[in-house]
């Protein structure tokens, strides 16, 4: 029998990044939930994971989240959903976090399940033959349409899963769901379209669901929510007791991370917000009427590539010296200078981030003149070798302190270094794909498989 209402309960907006807060995870809980779902991905950490096929979180943070929805999930007999597993959504982590479900439910000793899960890595040799058969896949954000020579320069490459095969595991009789890269509000989406639910506002649960309470007031990141879809609406919760969803919470996440306020993309289509409605239904709660989905016409998939740049390595300095800190520009230039002398304008890049002046917008920074009374310079070296980087990172630091300014009396430097030596850090890495293909299946790249764990 169908039901006139789905309510589900997301305990994080990036499964793993933080762990989950225990206490509002388990208030939802008691209201008794038709899924618990969570995305697990994000490209805000950047190309390193996907390029190195890393997670980058602690483990003991991700099996922490995964234990709470297992456990809970299949204590209230309803179905776990996870997309995007362990950051990227590649294989291996998607495989990674099968063994965690199977460690967890022999901690706990739960009587078998199914699981369903799917892959989202993309073959080279799959886009080598498309575009070497004519077809374009083309860039989004600006990037020409993908090469071969893009393809090449490329180490790790997902493919972001729609609604498709969430349905299909379910349809399946999964009791738990491991996707591998996915668009976050599809997770969501499809068991509410699966129900009979419509596809506009099951596309706007997945948006305002999507990273938990993010969509609440006051600020608390890892708080958990209920979202509510019925035929007519849907409806968000908050479950911490000090957190509310309200009209402008709730609409102002509507536009997070977007360039465009008012549209998310996914493969099949669009959801246009624009004329979205917003109602505070009680204290805690909003109410959301009013989106619009698109169909695509043509079926495309995002394709996400990450590509090794070089080695790296990190450098720290300190400046309290006023002098210092008017002519910190020219310092630079000085660093910049005494590693050309030692190996020339090539074969190595450099990057000087000056916290106090412009360190997190750098040229974007609208304050021109610098008021702090100290800087923290992070000097970041990228070549080819750990060697050169090492080296380059090492005369960019070291030089904050030899630098000659015209007018210094003092022969003791102007710098301090939090380290002597400079830090290994992971490999450089740079998104080398963000780009769309047509397919004329949406499953054509995703292929749901089941297994029995407990």
């Amino acid at each position: 029998m169908k039901k006139d209402s789905l309510r589900f309960l997301c305990p994080n907006g990036h499964l793993g990044f933080a762990p989950s807060k225990e206490g509002s995870f388990y208030e939802g809980v008691k209201q008794k939930p038709d899924y618990i779902l969570a995305d697990s991905g994000s490209d805000d950490i950047g190309p390193g994971p996907l390029g190195e096929d890393i997670c980058t979180s602690p483990k003991a943070w991700q099996k922490h989240d995964l234990e709470l929805m297992l456990v809970e999930s299949r204590r209230l007999g309803v179905p776990m959903i996870i997309g995007s597993a362990g950051d990227t959504g590649t294989n291996s982590r998607v495989d990674m976090y099968i063994d965690m479900i199977r460690e967890i439910a022999k901690d706990h000793n739960i009587p078998k399940f199914k699981l369903a899960y799917f892959y989202s890595e993309v073959d080279k040799q799959v886009l080598i033959d498309k575009i070497k058969k004519g077809q374009a896949i083309k860039g989004l954000d600006g990037r020409k349409d993908l090469t071969l020579d893009v393809i090449e320069r490329t180490n790790n490459i997902v493919a972001v899963a729609g609604v498709h095969p969430y349905i299909k595991a379910l349809d399946m009789g999964a009791d738990v769901i491991i996707g591998g890269r996915s668009s976050d509000v599809a997770i969501f989406a499809a068991p509410a379209m699966r129900a009979g639910f419509p596809e506009n506002l099951s596309y706007y649960l997945g948006k305002v669901m999507e990273c938990a309470s993010f969509c609440a007031e006051p600020y608390g990141a890892k708080e958990s929510i209920i979202g509510e879809i019925t035929k007519e609406d849907v409806k968000v919760t908050a479950m911490h007791p000090e957190q509310r969803c309200t009209i402008a919470s709730v609409a102002g996440h509507a536009m997070y991370e977007r360039s465009n306020p008012y549209y998310e993309n996914f493969l099949g289509g669009c959801l246009d917000m624009t004329n979205c409605v917003y109602e505070q239904y009680d204290e805690k709660t909003c109410r959301i009427t009013g989106p619009k989905y698109i169909p695509d016409k043509q079926l495309m998939v995002k394709l996400e590539g990450s590509g090794k740049i070089g080695e790296r390595y990190i450098g720290i300095a300190g400046v309290r010296d006023p002098y210092t800190i008017k002519n910190i520009d020219k310092v630079i230039e000085w660093c910049k200078s005494q590693i050309r002398e030692r190996f020339g304008d090539t074969g190595y890049s450099v990057y000087f981030k000056v916290f106090g002046k412009n360190g997190v917008m750098g040229d974007l920074e609208p304050i021109k003149e610098t008021k702090s009374h100290e800087l923290c310079i992070v000097v970041e070296g990228v070549a080819p070798t750990a060697e050169v980087a090492e080296e380059v990172t090492m005369i960019g630091t070291r030089q904050v302190f030899y630098a000659r300014l015209p007018e210094v009396k003092g022969t003791a430097g102007g710098a301090a270094f939090v380290l002597d030596e400079v830090l290994r850090a992971t490999p450089a890495y740079e998104w080398t794909m963000n780009h769309i293909m047509p397919v004329d299946d949406p499953m054509e790249l995703f292929n749901v498989k089941m297994i029995e764990i407990g």
